[in-house]
C-alpha cells in the first residue's frame, strides 16, 4: 500500500467515525425529554403513593401474610430454618 492510499484510508475511517459520531448525536438530540421539575413532581408522588415494605418507618410493620419478601417456609411454618 502507497502512501497516498494510506491517506485515503485514513481520511475515510476519519470520516466514517465522524459520520457515525453524527448519528449518535442526532438519535440523542430527537430522545423525549421532560423538565426535572416534572420529573422530580413525578417521582415524588410515585414515592408517596406506592408502600414500600422496607420502609416500616413511613408504612408501618406489614404482616408476613402481605410481606412480599418474606420467604414462603416463613409464611406457612411457625418454625425457623437454619441454613
Amino acid at each position: 500500500m502507497s502512501s497516498r492510499q494510506a491517506k485515503v484510508s485514513t481520511s475515510e475511517l476519519k470520516l466514517r467515525r465522524l459520520n457515525e459520531h453524527n448519528q449518535r448525536l442526532r438519535e440523542d438530540l430527537a430522545r423525549p425529554r421532560i423538565r426535572v421539575s416534572e420529573a422530580s413532581v413525578s417521582l415524588i408522588k410515585y414515592c408517596k403513593t406506592t408502600k414500600d415494605y422496607l420502609v416500616p418507618s413511613v408504612w408501618g410493620t406489614v404482616s408476613k401474610a402481605e410481606d412480599p419478601f418474606a420467604s414462603a417456609a416463613q409464611q406457612s411454618s411457625g418454625c425457623c430454618v437454619v441454613m
